[in-house]
């Protein structure tokens, strides 16, 4: 018997590691609470592209005597989307090695290329956006449209997203230096840019090919 239960007293008065809060018992520190928080954060994200591209599919015949998208998609701009998209990817990659090596100067490097090709994707898909409205087939054309403009917003969204949190990335960097919390919320965003790209690897091959093929 112990000391403290002789004394008629709990344990965890003594501080044991059994106690609620206290030990192994206890709650979940923070960093493990915010990991589990990002990967929903993740599976959610999937879960609302798969019902987009699930309502996409359904919808992506109803023109309404409207533009199909092969009337409309240009797949030599959508190439160079695609190839940006990638190579800011592979950029990534490079910046999560650098960054892992502590090296400030390769990993704002990398993390500039990466933007400047996320920036460019952006930008020609929102040439694509006007150039498609200046013709008449804006999301309100028909619900094939307003499908596609969903889909794709939503992607570029999520893009525009990314590219603030890259600079806020580098701006922690810059102040904290290589703290371990900075590098995990880093090794973070480059796992939800690698999810952007698989996502918009299936947009390309779903709405851009299937829709001119």
């Amino acid at each position: 018997m112990s000391t403290a239960a002789a004394k008629g007293l709990p344990d965890e008065a003594h501080g044991h590691d059994g106690a609620a809060g206290h030990g192994s018992g206890g709650p979940a520190n923070t960093r493990t609470v915010v990991s589990y928080g990002f990967w929903l954060f993740i599976l959610s994200d999937i879960v609302l592209f798969s019902a987009v591209f699930a309502t996409y599919a359904v919808l992506s015949g109803r023109t309404a005597g409207g533009p199909s998208g092969k009337d409309l998609f240009d797949l030599r701009n959508v190439a160079i989307e695609t190839g940006c998209l990638l190579l800011s990817s592979f950029t990534c990659g490079i910046m999560s090695l650098v960054s892992d090596a502590k090296r400030p100067m390769q990993t704002y490097l990398a993390a500039a290329v990466t933007f400047a090709l996320g920036a460019a994707f952006l930008y020609l898909e929102l040439n694509e956006f006007i150039d498609m409205a200046d013709h008449g087939a804006g999301p309100d054309r028909s619900a094939f449209l307003s499908a596609f403009f969903t889909l794709v917003g939503l992607h570029g969204t999520h893009v525009t997203f990314g590219l603030i949190w890259l600079v806020v990335m580098m701006a922690q960097i810059a102040t904290r230096g290589f703290r371990p919390t900075t590098m995990w919320r880093l090794h973070c965003f480059a796992l939800f840019w690698h999810a952007l790209d698989i996502i918009w690897i299936a947009v390309f091959t779903i709405v851009y090919l299937m829709g001119v093929l």
